[in-house]
């Protein structure tokens, strides 16, 4: 038994609300449950009760035990003396207010149900299980599935918006450097995410604008800022390029000495940090106001035209500086705009509507259900219980879900969750 499983009960009403009675006789007529507090001090804020013939207002303790009260010094504590009701799991001591008053006690395990019980420890048992609830996930009807879901991916779109914020208050409120800097991530990917982001931060967005309109000076300032141009490389368009970032490293006093460094190491050549440098400084010199583009668009066909740019002439015969390959445009495939648009695309739109009063909610559901899941090793899990992530808003949620709630073991604050265990969604 665990205590949050009795703010739980408590909080949602999951026990028998008539005829409840205290340890000491009395009846109890439930009228506001209160409001449950998450910080210091008693669990429920100002409930309201009928104890016998008296209506209280005040707050509610809970524990599973009587003697936790003592065991919490809570009766040495000013902010439980407006305790009305211990609300416990095991009675064993009596528990008094400073005039020696006895504090009304309801002793829960009298009201609920031995299904709901049952079910609660069946799910959270200690057996060793991806989940908690992997053996009965696929017996969950779909209509409470699927809006779980929904409300997963918005779940996850304000977690994504609440780290938009603290850029935005790095940039005052510069929301086409934010763009940059979480696209510039997004290219990076998982290796080279980090290394990205840092890059993007280690200039100034207006010198990006300044360099917008010619492609060598704005991957000169990229390739520079990487650390990619202090070898000794006989190549023509290296040497251009080393040139450029020096001009632009004197006039604007760069630094790239906190740059994290990126990786080759493990990646395969399209996704080598000098191509998808290359492809981003082509999307932003063929964009000039990337930001109000983006959030002029609302089709998903829009944002692939959009977003459907190729490294420079150079890489299609390259990877590295001054390495010759096979002949092969470097455009961005359909499943990396995919990537772009779920992690960075919709997130800041989702953010700019929140800041602005909008509402964008159903252009942007509508988007991520139409492209296709993610593929990764959650994602491949929840479907190896029941096929449910065909698209990437599942495929978020899902996410969201196993991070947030599995993770945590936060079952309690789960519809799946209370669908098991009370056969009815949260």
């Amino acid at each position: 038994m665990q205590e949050d499983f009795l703010h739980y009960i408590w909080k949602h009403k999951k026990f028998q609300i008539t005829n409840l009675k205290t340890t000491q006789g009395e009846a109890v007529c439930v009228h506001g449950v209160g409001q449950h507090n998450l910080h210091a001090g008693p669990d429920f804020f100002n409930a309201q009760l009928s104890i016998g013939n008296q209506l209280w207002a005040g707050n509610v303790e809970i524990h599973i035990k009587s003697s936790d009260w003592y065991l919490h010094n809570h009766e040495q504590d000013k902010a439980y003396d407006n305790v009305i009701l211990h609300v416990v799991w095991e009675h064993d001591t009596e528990v008094f207010r400073k005039d020696n008053t006895t504090i009304p006690t309801l002793r829960l395990q009298d009201f609920v149900s031995k299904n709901i019980l049952d079910n609660y420890l069946k799910l959270i048992s200690k057996n060793s299980k991806w989940i908690n609830c992997e053996n009965d996930f696929a017996s969950v009807d779909a209509f409470a599935f699927d809006n779980w879901l929904e409300r997963l991916y918005f779940e996850r779109l304000e977690r994504k918006a609440d780290a938009i914020d603290l850029l935005l208050e790095k940039t005052k409120n510069n929301w086409e450097a934010v763009l940059f800097m979480l696209l510039a991530k997004n290219f990076g990917l998982k290796v080279n995410g980090d290394s990205f982001f840092s890059i993007a931060q280690s200039v100034d967005f207006s010198l990006v604008r300044k360099s917008q309109s010619n492609q060598l000076t704005l991957e000169a300032l990229l390739f520079g800022q990487a650390g990619l141009l202090e070898e000794d490389i006989e190549d023509a368009y290296y040497l251009s390029c080393t040139k450029e970032y020096r001009f632009l490293k004197q006039k604007f006093h760069l630094d790239n000495s906190s740059i994290m460094t990126p990786q080759f190491f493990r990646l395969r050549p399209p996704n080598f940090p000098t191509i998808r440098l290359s492809q981003l400084a082509s999307l932003y010199c063929n964009n000039q106001n990337l930001f109000s583009k983006i959030l002029e668009l609302h089709a998903l066909n829009d944002f692939y035209e959009l977003l459907n740019v190729s490294a420079s002439s150079y890489w299609d015969s390259h990877f590295s500086f001054g390495k010759v390959s096979k002949p092969s445009a470097k455009r961005l495939t359909k499943a990396f705009i995919d990537l772009l648009l779920v992690n960075t695309i919709l997130p800041i739109k989702f953010s700019y509507a929140k800041k602005t009063g909008h509402d964008v909610d159903a252009s942007i559901l509508k988007i991520s259900n139409e492209i296709a899941s993610e593929k990764n090793s959650i994602i491949d899990a929840f479907n190896h219980l029941k096929k449910v992530s065909k698209s990437a808003m599942q495929s978020q949620a899902l996410l969201q879900l196993k991070t947030a709630y599995c993770n945590n073991n936060n079952c309690l604050q789960c519809a799946i969750g209370n669908k098991l265990i009370t056969g009815q969604p949260l």
